[in-house]
């Protein structure tokens, strides 16, 4: 299928309704306003296609980035086309579906989180908490958690809203699986007061860190 062919089909996927309601949730730039379940349907008749994927990548169009994150080939992604690829995204369903699908997977992943983590751009850093919190609650050994605490408590507060939510992530994690950090932990969320009036359905666990961390270690418990 080709670039022209594919645009067409996720454009008569779309709607206006999905449109708004993307734009309602921070969405910038174009965009057909193509349904996630659409756009996985699209992937599956495609299937892996890391050409078409970077081609898709490039018009900067969110529905085409989204379904390009399930085309392309992760182990194919260098370390410099990743780094540049985290900083094009400014939709942060885009970023989660790039953290998700190819940031986490990728075979080089340990030392795009070291990159991440120094990054001033917010995908960037977005991206290298992310994969913090993912190594604290899989692979500790060798981190030091309580710098990273350290810099939770000090740059958390004026943070971009992008990387403070997964730096909320590497939060919760060291809280629930560290348990002789989890006091501090616990103090550092409540001190903060970050996502504490957060709005939550009905069954769902609070993204404010003492309520997540002592949701998560009473459950395993």
């Amino acid at each position: 299928m080709t670039l022209k062919d594919t645009l067409s089909q996720l454009e008569a996927l779309g709607s206006e309704k999905m449109r708004k309601q993307n734009i309602k949730h921070g969405a910038i730039g174009e965009q057909f306003g193509v349904r996630m379940g659409d756009i996985r349907k699209v992937a599956k008749t495609i299937k892996s296609n890391h050409e078409l994927g970077l081609e898709l990548w490039a018009t900067k169009n969110i529905d085409a980035m989204l379904l390009s994150i399930l085309l392309l080939k992760v182990k194919l992604l260098s370390i410099e086309e990743m780094d540049r690829m985290v900083k094009d995204i400014n939709f942060y369903w885009v970023a989660d579906w790039f953290n998700a699908y190819l940031a986490k997977k990728h075979p080089k992943h340990e030392a795009l989180r070291e990159i991440w983590m120094q990054a001033s751009n917010p995908m960037a850093a977005r991206a290298g908490w992310n994969l913090t919190s993912i190594r604290v609650a899989k692979k500790p050994e060798g981190l030091d958690m309580k710098s990273l605490l350290d810099r939770i408590e000090a740059e958390m507060p004026k943070a971009d809203p992008m990387a403070q939510w997964t730096m909320n992530f590497t939060l919760v994690e060291i809280g629930i699986n560290i348990p002789e950090l989890r006091e501090r932990a616990l103090k550092i969320g409540d001190a903060l007061g970050i996502y504490k009036d957060y709005p939550v359905t009905k069954g769902c666990t609070s993204p404010f860190a003492p309520i997540w961390i002592n949701a998560m270690v009473e459950r395993q418990s």
